[in-house]
């Protein structure tokens, strides 16, 4: 069990039976009363945000979260499919739940599967990933003015903002976690 002085941010909970991940913690002392944990929460298995404040009596779960590796093979209406590398068991996680990490999965991306009593709930996404360029205006030479940029449109439908020498049919590398350019692959 975990006291309110043990939660921290990125630490995982169980909360009213649910999985959840601490995205926010804020701990408060005033006067003679006790201590209190101010928390924003994110539901590992819904994607819900909830806010909770935890007085200093309060105890917790901590929550076992198991990680294996997995592959993401193919969508399918509004469900992704993956396959666990040691197992070789197919599952499916619903976009609701996989949120922003859609705009980055194409066909064999390598994902860490987040696993809540042995049942796959949610993905972790790599920091960085290999998109190919579908659609890319024309660079205008001598277009220097402004930022020297342009948004240029991912196979997974993601539009990013790239430098004016990015064309169609280049593969280019996009952080995930801000959703930006970084470098031509």
């Amino acid at each position: 069990m975990l006291n309110i002085s043990d939660i921290k941010t990125g630490k995982n909970i169980v909360h009213e039976k649910a999985p959840f991940v601490v995205l926010f913690h804020e701990q408060s002392k005033t006067g003679r009363a006790g201590s209190v944990l101010r928390t924003k929460l994110k539901n590992l298995i819904t994607g819900a945000v909830l806010e909770k404040t935890f007085q200093g009596a309060d105890q917790l779960e901590e929550a076992d979260i198991n990680k294996s590796k997995a592959q993401f093979l193919y969508k399918e209406g509004e469900d992704y499919a993956f396959m666990d590398n040691e197992s070789y068991e197919q599952f499916t996680l619903p976009k609701s739940v996989l949120d922003s990490a859609t705009d980055f999965l194409t066909e064999g991306t390598a994902v860490v599967v987040l696993n809540f009593n042995n049942l796959p709930i949610n993905i972790e996404i790599p920091a960085k990933v290999t998109l190919k360029v579908i659609d890319a205006p024309p660079g205008i030479k001598g277009n220097t003015v402004s930022t020297g940029g342009k948004v240029v449109t991912l196979e997974t439908g993601l539009r990013v903002s790239a430098p004016l020498f990015v064309n169609e049919g280049d593969k280019i590398i996009v952080n995930t976690e801000r959703g930006e350019y970084v470098s031509r692959a």
